[in-house]
């Protein structure tokens, strides 16, 4: 039971931490294009 909970919690800070950089990015790419116009 304790295996399972401690994947768990992994498993969505890792999707957290995966959604923070995706959204990191794509902000960078729409500031380099606002930038560029």
């Amino acid at each position: 039971m304790n295996t399972t909970v401690n994947m768990e919690k992994q498993q969505s800070s890792g999707f957290t931490l995966i959604e923070l950089v995706s959204v990191i990015v794509i902000l960078g790419i729409l500031a380099a294009a606002a930038i560029d116009f």
